[in-house]
């Protein structure tokens, strides 16, 4: 179960954070490699200040967090 999880919130926080940073989705397989890349970053960043996030609104909040920066990395570069 907890894959299933990793790849619904995934999909869901990708989808979310395409939306806030630039208005549209990137499809459904890059949303979740960008959500779930989010959701590592989205916890580091989170634990760097002294945040923690509990159940499936934080994870997401987490996720979505982290795939926004993300995104915003990726874009500065590109």
């Amino acid at each position: 179960m907890g894959i299933i999880y990793w790849v619904i919130i995934g999909a869901i926080a990708g989808w979310l954070a395409g939306l806030i940073m630039k208005g549209k989705g990137s499809g459904l397989l890059m949303n979740m490699v960008i959500g779930i890349v989010g959701a590592f970053i989205g916890g580091w960043a989170f634990s760097l200040l002294g945040l923690t996030s509990n159940g499936l609104v934080g994870s997401l909040a987490t996720a979505v967090f982290g795939a926004v920066i993300l995104l915003f990395i990726v874009k500065k570069i590109k």
